[in-house]
């Protein structure tokens, strides 16, 4: 299964301020280079989508409501949703801030009517948090995902592979998970204008446009792809998020406000878990699908925001110029638990001291052969320029 909610940011605004609800509403940047994050369905209806520039938006809908970002909200919220799903199947794999992969074989081995099941499932979550989902049920994780968009707001979408043909193959090619704004006019310039036209087309053009994503690819359309669900472990070793650009993007500007926002849900979920690490990780996909990473470490282990920021944005500078990309993420990694790092610190300042007392005496000892003060701390040199 692959659940998504539906304009989660939008819709934990109205959550958050019922006086939003069925009001045109927007969450992005209020200024003149300011881009809509994402709008609610009210907002749509007037040709309003994500990556817009905000003040488009206010000239299809002056009466639009703009509200800037609150992450400690959506984190809380997409929390209860993670929750909830685990309810289900403890077998999650959380994809984003708002959706995930769930193995759904025990929970529907006995189940008749899978789809009534489903609808019960969505009802629920709205009764507990108010949070609308798309659900998609499939044999991979690309066909799940591809599902969960079919219908939506609150869609129920099953798709077999006996399915594909009608199902699948006559979806516009942009609308494929995996090809960005870049690469589908490219596969237009071949006349491959839905997903069914992959299989029909000049097999050795589209690799020279796809590269090696050619093989993951037709492997997904052909319904042989992973559906393997990878959980994280209990006591984490790292804690990440990353996200997926709505285009492809070599705009430094855009892409380092996204690492200020990964950096600060990291921040929060490390300081919520009692966690600190020592290593910064940034990573980025490129349009050929290769992911390349950068990681910065640095003592003694930090979990806040500032921290990890600053070294994201130094590990992006270290990449070098390997944009444009699809997707960036932030990590902190070799965690250890903030009560460990007490002792550890008392006995780090135990060593600077033991360590200072062996340099005394051997300045001490130079001097003496020498019977002039000859070798210097550094700050005793800063005191006595004073």
């Amino acid at each position: 299964m692959h659940i998504d909610l539906n304009a989660f940011f939008a819709t934990a605004e109205e959550i958050n301020n019922p006086q939003y609800m069925n009001k045109p509403l927007i969450v992005g940047g209020t200024g003149r280079r300011g881009i809509v994050s994402t709008a609610n369905y009210e907002a749509r209806k007037y040709g309003i989508h994500s990556a817009m520039p905000t003040y488009m938006a206010k000239e299809l809908c002056p009466q639009v409501i703009i509200v800037p970002g609150h992450f400690d909200l959506y984190h809380r919220l997409s929390n209860e949703f993670f929750n909830f799903v685990r309810s289900y199947s403890p077998i999650i794999e959380i994809a984003s801030i708002d959706e995930c992969y769930v193995d759904m074989t025990d929970c529907l081995k006995n189940v008749k009517n899978v789809e009534r099941y489903l609808q019960e499932l969505q009802n629920n979550l709205y009764q507990k948090t108010k949070l609308k989902c798309s659900i998609g049920i499939s044999t991979t994780k690309f066909l799940a995902k591809m599902a969960s968009d079919m219908k939506k707001p609150m869609g129920i979408t099953i798709l077999r592979k006996r399915d594909l043909k009608t199902k699948l193959y006559p979806l516009k090619i942009e609308d494929m998970f995996g090809i960005g704004k870049k690469t589908s006019p490219k596969l237009k310039a071949l006349n491959i204008n839905t997903i069914g036209d992959l299989l029909t087309a000049d097999q050795t053009a589209l690799k020279e446009v796809l590269g090696k994503f050619y093989y993951t690819c037709m492997d997904w359309i052909s319904g042989r792809g992973s559906d393997v669900v990878e959980t994280q472990e209990e006591d984490p070793k790292s804690i990440g998020n990353s996200r997926t650009f709505e285009h492809d993007t070599d705009d430094y500007e855009e892409i380092s406000s996204m690492i200020n926002k990964l950096s600060l849900e990291v921040s929060k979920r490390a300081i919520e878990e009692k966690k600190l690490g020592t290593t910064v990780s940034v990573t980025i996909k490129t349009l050929d699908f290769k992911n390349h990473s950068k990681s910065i470490t640095s003592y003694p282990p930090f979990n806040s925001f500032d921290q990890i920021k600053n070294k994201a944005l130094t590990a992006l500078e270290e990449l070098g110029s390997l944009f444009p990309i699809r997707l960036v993420g932030v990590t902190l990694s070799s965690l250890v638990s903030s009560s460990d790092v007490k002792i550890q610190m008392s006995l780090f300042d135990f060593q600077i001291h033991e360590d200072e007392a062996r340099t005394r005496l051997l300045i001490n000892d130079i001097n003496r052969k020498f019977n002039k003060n000859v070798v210097k701390t550094l700050s005793e040199v800063k005191k006595s320029n004073k």
